[in-house]
């Protein structure tokens, strides 16, 4: 049995890229251990995906993760998700790698790497990848044990480390909000997008 027990993701999500119709989401197990997270974030992309369907661009990401639910004792109802962008982590403000993808506003791929702070002070580190189509986006991803920034203040690098849900799975089922879709059809894309949804991490037990 599959146990998902909540995650960021990806936030990540973040990321793909943007269009129309829902594509097929996963499935979350509703044995024990099941759980997940409601996500509400924004995805800011440079340059924005367009018209092209082979189009490469970059992004960051930014959500909160509130309303998870699991039988584990103790864990986190809620937390911070971060790709892309600087977060502050044990005293500095440390730069994560941007994230990046290729694709159009109809359909497009995306990786990066999100951070989850969770409530309690834990944090899950999410290799992810995303697949769109129109405003539909499904995410998957790993928890992986670290990730290396840059300290913004000196340029030294630093490692964040996961300390919660390491190795688990992580997916997601996500909506895209473009508030002007003429933007597709401009030379600079879309610039910015809401990103909505569900996610869960969880492992098989």
């Amino acid at each position: 049995m599959r146990k998902f027990v909540r995650l960021s993701l990806v936030a990540g999500a973040s990321a793909a890229v943007i269009g129309g119709a829902m594509v097929a989401s996963p499935t979350f197990a509703a044995g024990p251990g099941g759980g997940e997270c409601q996500l509400d974030g924004t995805a800011n992309f440079n340059p924005g995906p367009g018209a092209n369907p082979t189009g490469a661009f970059s992004y960051n990401f930014g959500g909160t993760l509130s309303g998870c639910n699991s039988s584990e004792a103790g864990a986190p109802a809620g937390g911070q998700i971060h790709a892309g962008q600087p977060i502050t982590y044990n005293g500095a403000t440390v730069a994560l790698p941007q994230a990046s993808g290729t694709g159009s506003c109809a359909t497009g791929t995306t990786k990066g790497t999100s951070v989850v702070q969770w409530a309690d002070g834990s944090t899950s580190v999410i290799d992810y990848t995303t697949t769109s189509a129109a405003a539909g986006v499904v995410l998957q991803g790993t928890v992986v044990p670290s990730v290396t920034g840059t300290d913004t203040a000196t340029g030294t690098p630093v490692t964040v480390t996961t300390t919660r849900y390491l190795a688990d799975g992580a997916a997601g089922v996500l909506a895209f909000e473009v508030s002007d879709p003429t933007q597709c059809n401009t030379p600079a894309g879309v610039v910015s997008a809401g990103i909505q949804g569900v996610t869960g991490i969880g492992h098989q037990s």
